[in-house]
């Protein structure tokens, strides 16, 4: 009778080559080393395949070079918080991305590489963590802790959402402790989608990388491999040993890398010369955003502004919804004034908006109840605030606001009542 230990290598076959043992890696992993071209390390918890690559300044990345890219992110670095909202990001900047065995996620998805990027002078050095078995899952991550430990903030593009929660469940199951909080996290995806999602006509809602790349970077990769590809690439490689198969899969996480450092550069440059350097009303008005957010008010009303000159100067861009885009640029005027106490402004601002054609209930409704009050509490006009009350009414509303907005036709009639006889003692 054979033992358990026999039954369990009978199913999985003898180990494959390049797949080492702790007793005989440093023979066994050569078809490794050869393919990838990396090296094993020794660490607190064993060894850990790492592959180094170094990017030179010249190197052209789309429309631009490397050492462009990490110049323009140098002296850009100031605004990092903003794009971050407010949290204390700063350089070192490492830019971070996961290949796994799965795209979905869950408790039994393997990160089985490792990406790590960051500006080392005008280069751009890359350090990738490659899980050769799921043994040796243990010191990648303490590898990936210690790189990622040295950083001033984490860059990555759907990282809150996917690649970070994913490492913390393997941390979790080591019982190693994570790097979730332990670094401000700048997540590119938001930002992407507030400068440029939706915003062009052959950007989809998703507003993937690869678009991303194609449309605001100009980079193109016609022999990268494709993302659903990729697990049975690392699958591949787990049953036959042959490292071949990963070469692509590195090359396609190093691209990614770079592009994701060259998107972080593009945004934030775009916050630090204001509005004026933006190419169409989405950046213009994603920019006004930002500077609200952050409390440079000034700013802000620069760069709406500067939407709505766009607009009406039909430099909108191939798949621009201007319509939607004035009206939001409008709407955060108005706010904007009446935060900053400019009254009339945002009067002037709420009025343009009901002149919009196609102007959504709901924001026709705001702004016929914010000219209402203005008329009745500012401007004293009193039969010129009930117009806009009854135009409010007429929207179809919810209970709460069709009652506050026949209260305030009720006070409205009230105060009109009393000042008939006085106008009329005045004639």
């Amino acid at each position: 009778m054979s033992t358990l230990t026999d039954r369990l290598r009978g199913i999985i076959g003898p180990p494959a080559p390049g797949h080492p043992s702790s007793g005989d890696r440093a023979t066994a992993s050569q078809p490794i080393d050869d393919a990838l071209g990396g090296e094993w390390r020794a660490g607190e918890c064993g060894a850990c395949f790492i592959v180094e690559t170094r990017i030179g300044p010249d190197t052209p990345h789309g429309w631009t070079t490397v050492g462009s890219i990490g110049e323009q992110l140098t002296s850009a670095a100031h605004y990092a918080p903003m794009v971050a909202g407010g949290s204390p990001a700063r350089p070192p900047f490492i830019f971070f991305d996961l290949e796994t065995t799965g795209l979905n996620g869950g408790a039994g998805t393997y990160a089985f590489l490792v990406g790590c990027g960051e500006f080392d002078g005008a280069a751009f050095a890359i350090r990738q963590f490659v899980l050769t078995r799921f043994a040796d899952e243990r010191p990648l991550l303490e590898g990936v802790r210690r790189a990622l430990g040295e950083a001033g903030a984490l860059v990555s593009f759907n990282g809150k959402s996917f690649d970070a929660p994913l490492l913390e469940t393997r941390y979790l199951f080591h019982r190693l402790q994570g790097i979730q909080g332990a670094r401000p996290h700048l997540d590119m995806l938001h930002s992407a989608r507030r400068f440029w999602g939706g915003a062009r006509s052959t950007l989809e809602p998703a507003c993937s990388l690869t678009a991303l790349e194609r449309e605001i970077l100009g980079v193109t990769r016609p022999h990268d491999v494709a993302g659903f590809e990729i697990p049975a690439r690392y699958f591949q490689f787990v049953r036959s040993g042959d490292a071949r198969p990963l070469a692509a899969v590195l090359e396609h996480n190093r691209g990614d890398l770079l592009s994701l450092a060259a998107l972080t550069s593009r945004i934030l440059s775009l916050v630090r010369a204001g509005s004026d350097a933006a190419h169409d009303p989405r950046e213009a008005l994603a920019l006004g955003l930002v500077y609200s957010q952050a409390g440079l008010d000034t700013r802000a009303v620069d760069a709406y502004r500067r939407a709505t000159a766009m607009i009406d100067e039909n430099s909108c861009g191939s798949g621009i919804d201007a319509g939607a885009l004035r009206l939001a640029a409008l709407r955060a005027l108005a706010l904007l004034s009446r935060r900053m106490r400019r009254h009339g402004d945002a009067a002037r601002y709420w009025q343009q908006i009901l002149e919009v054609d196609r102007c959504p209930a709901h924001v026709w409704r705001e702004a016929t109840e914010a000219l209402a009050i203005h008329h009745e509490h500012r401007v004293r006009d009193l039969e010129t605030a009930k117009a806009f009350a009854l135009r409010s009414l007429d929207v179809g509303t919810g209970s709460a606001r069709a009652a506050a907005a026949r209260h305030r036709l009720e006070r409205l009639d009230r105060k009109l009542r009393v000042s008939e006889p006085r106008l009329a003692w005045l004639s």
